[in-house]
């Protein structure tokens, strides 16, 4: 396909004929999704679809392409449900500690658009993640007190398993 186009003929034509001599050359034949129909065709796209895609193949979440300070304020507002999967009070309050490192860190070097980010104070994130712990515990307990309903009892008649003596 390095020829010019030819004067006398229009560009649509000679891309046309092109596109045609190709076909029945065959090159087209052994193309990846030949014969199927194309993804995502009847999806309406935003104007960023294409770097969703691109981060979906890579395996990357989309917080990877945020600014650092749009990053810091959705790590610090998602702190308790990353400290509720913690065993002790020293891996919170580390958790608390490292990232308000990276808080200074920004603070000392901010890129992106500037953001006011505040230090993280440990002690309401561990009262917190106490109380979270002693509900989790307490619900625990509860379905472990609750009487369960056995394989047998399944197959009664409802009155039979609500009138149990």
């Amino acid at each position: 396909m390095t020829e010019r186009k030819p004067a006398g003929l229009s560009f649509e034509s000679w891309i046309d004929r092109q596109i045609r001599e190709a076909e029945e050359r065959g090159e087209f034949d052994d193309l990846p999704g030949t014969g199927k129909p194309l993804p995502d065709l009847g999806k309406s796209h935003d104007e960023m679809w294409w770097i969703r895609q691109k981060l979906e193949r890579e395996g990357l979440s989309t917080e990877a392409v945020l600014p650092p300070g749009v990053r810091l304020r959705k790590q610090i507002d998602g702190l308790p449900d990353t400290v509720r999967k913690m065993r002790t009070e020293e891996q919170v309050r580390q958790a608390v500690a490292e990232l308000n490192e990276q808080v200074k860190d920004y603070w000392r070097n901010p890129s992106g658009p500037q953001l006011a980010i505040a230090m993280v104070d440990a002690d309401p994130v561990v009262q917190r993640w106490r109380a979270d712990r002693a509900a989790a515990e307490a619900a625990t307990q509860k379905a472990v007190e609750e009487p369960h309903v056995e394989q047998g009892d399944q197959r009664q008649p409802w009155w039979r398993r609500v009138f149990r003596r």
